[in-house]
Protein backbone atom coordinates (compact mmCIF):
# COMPACT_ATOMS: atom_id res chain seq x y z
CA UNK A 1 0.00 0.00 0.00
CA UNK A 2 1.36 3.40 -0.97
CA UNK A 3 1.55 5.97 1.80
CA UNK A 4 1.39 9.74 1.37
CA UNK A 5 2.99 11.81 4.13
CA UNK A 6 1.73 15.39 4.43
CA UNK A 7 3.74 17.77 6.62
CA UNK A 8 1.55 19.81 8.95
CA UNK A 9 2.98 23.32 9.22
CA UNK A 10 1.76 25.67 11.94
CA UNK A 11 0.60 29.17 11.00
CA UNK A 12 1.18 30.35 14.57
CA UNK A 13 3.79 33.13 14.55
CA UNK A 14 6.76 32.26 16.81
CA UNK A 15 8.13 35.82 16.93
CA UNK A 16 6.01 36.89 19.91
CA UNK A 17 7.15 34.14 22.26
CA UNK A 18 10.76 34.60 21.14
CA UNK A 19 10.65 38.13 22.60
CA UNK A 20 10.42 36.53 26.04
CA UNK A 21 13.44 34.26 25.56
CA UNK A 22 16.53 35.12 27.59
CA UNK A 23 19.11 32.34 27.79
CA UNK A 24 22.83 32.86 28.51
CA UNK A 25 25.56 31.18 26.48
CA UNK A 26 25.31 29.18 23.28
CA UNK A 27 21.85 27.76 22.62
CA UNK A 28 20.85 24.86 20.40
CA UNK A 29 17.56 25.41 18.55
CA UNK A 30 15.28 22.39 18.31
CA UNK A 31 11.69 22.06 17.18
CA UNK A 32 9.10 19.81 15.53
CA UNK A 33 8.05 19.75 11.89
CA UNK A 34 5.21 22.23 12.63
CA UNK A 35 7.62 25.12 13.31
CA UNK A 36 10.72 23.96 11.44
CA UNK A 37 10.51 26.48 8.58
CA UNK A 38 10.08 29.43 10.96
CA UNK A 39 12.92 28.29 13.24
CA UNK A 40 15.28 28.11 10.27
CA UNK A 41 14.73 31.84 9.76
CA UNK A 42 15.88 32.85 13.27
CA UNK A 43 19.01 35.02 13.17
CA UNK A 44 20.98 35.17 16.41
CA UNK A 45 24.73 34.67 16.80
CA UNK A 46 24.19 32.83 20.10
CA UNK A 47 21.87 30.25 18.51
CA UNK A 48 22.99 27.09 16.74
CA UNK A 49 20.33 25.45 14.60
CA UNK A 50 20.02 21.75 15.43
CA UNK A 51 16.81 20.98 13.58
CA UNK A 52 13.85 18.71 14.03
CA UNK A 53 13.52 16.34 16.97
CA UNK A 54 11.14 13.43 17.25
CA UNK A 55 9.81 11.79 20.38
CA UNK A 56 12.03 8.82 19.76
CA UNK A 57 15.01 10.59 18.19
CA UNK A 58 17.16 13.35 19.62
CA UNK A 59 20.00 12.77 17.13
CA UNK A 60 20.01 16.36 15.82
CA UNK A 61 20.31 17.73 19.35
CA UNK A 62 23.07 15.27 20.24
CA UNK A 63 25.11 16.25 17.15
CA UNK A 64 25.68 19.78 18.48
CA UNK A 65 25.88 18.78 22.15
CA UNK A 66 29.49 19.88 22.57
CA UNK A 67 28.87 23.24 20.92
CA UNK A 68 26.05 24.47 23.17
CA UNK A 69 25.37 25.22 26.83
CA UNK A 70 21.64 24.57 26.63
CA UNK A 71 18.74 24.00 24.23
CA UNK A 72 15.67 25.99 23.27
CA UNK A 73 12.71 23.89 22.18
CA UNK A 74 10.14 25.79 20.14
CA UNK A 75 6.85 23.95 20.23
CA UNK A 76 4.17 22.57 22.52
CA UNK A 77 4.29 19.77 25.08
CA UNK A 78 7.18 18.47 27.16
CA UNK A 79 7.76 15.02 25.71
CA UNK A 80 10.41 16.16 23.22
CA UNK A 81 12.26 18.49 25.65
CA UNK A 82 12.43 15.77 28.32
CA UNK A 83 13.87 13.33 25.80
CA UNK A 84 16.55 15.84 24.75
CA UNK A 85 17.40 16.61 28.38
CA UNK A 86 17.78 12.91 29.16
CA UNK A 87 20.01 12.26 26.16
CA UNK A 88 22.23 15.36 26.41
CA UNK A 89 22.20 16.05 30.18
CA UNK A 90 21.89 19.77 29.43
CA UNK A 91 19.28 22.40 30.41
CA UNK A 92 16.32 22.68 28.06
CA UNK A 93 14.08 25.74 27.75
CA UNK A 94 10.64 25.75 26.14
CA UNK A 95 9.10 28.52 24.02
CA UNK A 96 5.50 27.59 23.30
CA UNK A 97 4.04 29.70 20.44
CA UNK A 98 0.54 28.36 21.10
CA UNK A 99 0.38 29.68 24.69
CA UNK A 100 3.01 32.41 24.28
CA UNK A 101 4.84 31.04 27.34
CA UNK A 102 8.58 30.71 27.95
CA UNK A 103 9.89 28.41 30.68
CA UNK A 104 12.77 26.20 31.75
CA UNK A 105 12.15 22.47 31.89
CA UNK A 106 11.81 21.53 35.55
CA UNK A 107 14.62 19.28 36.75
CA UNK A 108 12.07 17.38 38.88
CA UNK A 109 10.23 16.26 35.74
CA UNK A 110 13.45 14.74 34.42
CA UNK A 111 14.20 13.09 37.77
CA UNK A 112 10.66 11.69 37.86
CA UNK A 113 11.14 10.13 34.43
CA UNK A 114 14.49 8.67 35.48
CA UNK A 115 12.91 7.26 38.65
CA UNK A 116 10.19 5.52 36.65
CA UNK A 117 12.79 4.19 34.24
CA UNK A 118 14.83 2.74 37.10
CA UNK A 119 11.74 0.90 38.34
CA UNK A 120 11.09 -0.52 34.87
CA UNK A 121 14.70 -1.67 34.55
CA UNK A 122 14.37 -3.51 37.86
CA UNK A 123 11.28 -5.26 36.47
CA UNK A 124 13.19 -6.14 33.30
CA UNK A 125 16.10 -7.69 35.23
CA UNK A 126 13.77 -9.77 37.41
CA UNK A 127 11.40 -10.83 34.60
CA UNK A 128 10.99 -14.44 33.50
CA UNK A 129 8.98 -13.74 30.36
CA UNK A 130 9.05 -10.88 27.86
CA UNK A 131 6.61 -9.49 25.32
CA UNK A 132 8.25 -7.61 22.43
CA UNK A 133 5.97 -5.01 20.85
CA UNK A 134 6.33 -4.33 17.12
CA UNK A 135 4.31 -1.69 15.29
CA UNK A 136 3.47 -2.23 11.61
CA UNK A 137 3.27 1.54 11.02
CA UNK A 138 5.85 3.04 8.61
CA UNK A 139 8.73 4.64 10.49
CA UNK A 140 8.03 2.57 13.60
CA UNK A 141 8.40 -0.93 12.15
CA UNK A 142 11.38 -2.58 13.84
CA UNK A 143 10.87 -6.32 13.32
CA UNK A 144 14.58 -6.89 12.69
CA UNK A 145 15.53 -5.41 16.07
CA UNK A 146 12.71 -7.37 17.71
CA UNK A 147 13.99 -10.65 16.27
CA UNK A 148 17.53 -9.89 17.44
CA UNK A 149 16.18 -9.19 20.92
CA UNK A 150 14.09 -12.38 20.92
CA UNK A 151 17.21 -14.42 20.19
CA UNK A 152 18.88 -12.96 23.29
CA UNK A 153 15.99 -13.35 25.72
CA UNK A 154 14.54 -16.67 26.81
CA UNK A 155 10.76 -16.93 27.05
CA UNK A 156 10.21 -13.93 24.80
CA UNK A 157 7.35 -13.46 22.34
CA UNK A 158 6.76 -10.95 19.55
CA UNK A 159 3.42 -9.12 19.40
CA UNK A 160 2.65 -7.08 16.27
CA UNK A 161 0.06 -4.31 16.16
CA UNK A 162 -1.19 -1.27 14.30
CA UNK A 163 -2.76 0.59 17.21
CA UNK A 164 -2.24 -0.45 20.80
CA UNK A 165 -4.36 -0.10 23.91
CA UNK A 166 -2.39 -0.82 27.08
CA UNK A 167 -5.44 -2.54 28.57
CA UNK A 168 -5.21 -5.19 25.84
CA UNK A 169 -1.83 -6.26 27.21
CA UNK A 170 -3.49 -7.30 30.46
CA UNK A 171 -4.94 -10.28 28.60
CA UNK A 172 -1.44 -11.77 28.55
CA UNK A 173 -0.84 -12.15 32.27
CA UNK A 174 2.13 -14.48 31.86
CA UNK A 175 4.20 -11.65 30.36
CA UNK A 176 6.24 -9.98 33.11
CA UNK A 177 7.34 -6.95 31.10
CA UNK A 178 6.77 -5.51 27.64
CA UNK A 179 9.59 -4.17 25.46
CA UNK A 180 8.47 -1.44 23.07
CA UNK A 181 10.35 -1.24 19.74
CA UNK A 182 7.99 1.42 18.33
CA UNK A 183 7.39 5.05 19.30
CA UNK A 184 8.39 5.73 22.92
CA UNK A 185 5.13 7.62 23.42
CA UNK A 186 3.61 4.18 23.98
CA UNK A 187 3.91 4.13 27.74
CA UNK A 188 2.72 2.00 30.61
CA UNK A 189 3.87 0.78 34.01
CA UNK A 190 5.05 -2.54 32.52
CA UNK A 191 6.34 -1.16 29.21
CA UNK A 192 9.99 -0.24 28.71
CA UNK A 193 11.43 1.24 25.52
CA UNK A 194 14.05 -0.69 23.60
CA UNK A 195 16.36 2.35 23.68
CA UNK A 196 16.27 2.36 27.48
CA UNK A 197 17.57 -1.17 27.78
CA UNK A 198 21.25 -1.91 28.40
CA UNK A 199 23.16 -3.66 25.64
CA UNK A 200 22.50 -7.37 25.99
Amino acid sequence: MKTLFIEAKSKQDISEVLKKVNIPGKVGLITTIQFLDQVKQIKNKNYIFAGQVLGCKADNAIKIQKKVDSYLYIGSGKFHPIWVALKTKKPVYIANPNTNEFSKLDRNEILDYEKKLKGKLNKFYSANSYGILVSVKPGQYNLKKALELKNKLKNSYIFMFNTLNELELENFRKIDIWINTACPRIEGKNIINLEDLPKL
